[in-house]
């Protein structure tokens, strides 16, 4: 009985202590970046920093991305953190790139946006804090989400070589 009992304990340890490595080292892998307003203003576009910095909204239907249909991951343009896969990637109607789920539940972080009337919850870049677009519930199966991006928020990546 107490043989038993060490082994299972000792197995129920072991399970824990790895997926506990597992998660920190998940929180590892984002790790924050901070740069000074002006290097921001060096790193990225006037338009760029409005939206990633300022939280700016490009207007409808002004971005390329909307349209992109090939196979590949969509990147933060302030530090290139993966957000989202084209295969989470939907038409939404609303002309911005829409997604119904991140890549990683990690990569990214939200708050209350109180600018319209109504709140919104706001998303951003988990590593370097970009603004990327809102978030809402009127999204397809299995989220139910839309994740609605951006354009110029983004880089997209293409994963096969020749679509480059």
């Amino acid at each position: 009985m107490n043989r038993r009992f060490f082994l299972a304990s000792a197995t129920a340890f072991t399970i824990a202590s790895l997926i506990g490595n597992k998660v920190n080292a998940m929180e590892k892998i984002i790790q924050k970046l901070s740069l000074s307003d002006a290097q921001w203003q060096k790193k990225l576009t006037p338009e760029q920093y409005n939206i990633l910095r300022d939280e700016g909204t490009e207007p409808s239907r002004s971005s390329a991305l909307n349209n992109e249909k090939r196979k590949g991951i969509f990147h933060c343009a302030g530090c290139e953190l993966e957000l989202f896969s084209s295969e989470n990637k939907y038409e939404s109607g609303t002309g911005w790139p829409s997604f119904w789920q991140p890549i990683s539940k990690n990569a990214i972080e939200t708050k209350t946006d109180f600018k319209m009337v109504w709140p919104r919850t706001e998303y951003h870049c988990a590593r370097c804090g970009g603004h990327q677009g809102h978030v809402f519930n009127d999204g397809p199966k299995p989220t139910g989400k839309r994740y609605c991006n951006n354009g110029l928020a983004l880089i997209f990546k293409p994963t096969n070589k020749k679509d480059t």
